[in-house]
């Protein structure tokens, strides 16, 4: 008998004599959990996604729609980034100041290719604000998940306040679970087990979140 064996049929001795669910498995269970913590306005719950992105180490910026491009170009230039990685749908505008070259995010382009840009621009498809994370899920003006985890340095704008949520349970129910998700609570960083932090892990080292609201974006 394998150890597999064994443990399984250890649990069905134990759960030999416990009553059966009447009802099916998803109403067995109250499920009545909180959609958000406290009321806010629309306003309260823009701020509060800022400060959690500050908190979680994200550089945070805030402009018009109209302010946008010069705001982009301007974060590109200080980083001294001479390539910046496209998604496909990004609007031209939002890069129409930049003076970095644009490099196509294309299904062919190699780890060591991404690795070589310095940047890489995108919007996303929600941000919770609880929880200061942001939200990807490979949307046209998103581009491959790997796009996002190669380069050292990711520019994302999130739309307010039509992007911001308060909560989780809020972002799931705008999300597709068969898209892929990733989930982004400021720059990779990951730390040993005297709790020595290390950024740029598994991820881009420096994550820069431009907050944009009004006019068309």
């Amino acid at each position: 008998m394998s150890s597999r064996e064994r443990i399984l049929g250890r649990v069905r001795r134990a759960l030999a004599d416990a009553e059966r669910d009447e009802g099916p498995y998803e109403r067995a269970v109250e499920r009545g959990y909180l959609r958000e913590h406290g009321g806010r306005s629309t306003a309260a719950t823009v701020e509060l996604l800022a400060e959690n992105l500050a908190d979680y180490r994200a550089v945070v910026h805030r402009c018009t729609a109209g302010e946008l491009p010069a705001v982009i170009a301007g974060l590109l230039a200080a980083r001294g980034a001479r390539t910046v990685l496209v998604p496909p749908g990004l609007p031209d505008r939002w890069l129409a100041v930049a003076e970095a070259e644009r490099v196509p995010d294309r299904s062919e382009s190699t780890p060591h290719e991404l690795d070589r840009v310095d940047s890489v621009v995108t919007a996303c498809a929600v941000a919770v604000a609880e929880t200061g994370t942001i939200v990807l899920d490979g949307g046209p003006d998103q581009g491959r998940r790997r796009i996002t985890l190669v380069p050292d340095h990711h520019v994302c704008v999130v739309r307010v306040p039509g992007q911001v949520v308060s909560s989780v349970p809020q972002a799931l129910e705008r999300l597709d679970p068969l898209r892929p998700l990733t989930w982004i609570s400021g720059p990779s960083a990951t730390s040993d087990i005297e709790l020595d932090r290390v950024e740029g892990v598994h991820g881009p080292r420096t994550l820069e979140v431009v907050l944009v609201s009004g006019g068309d974006q």
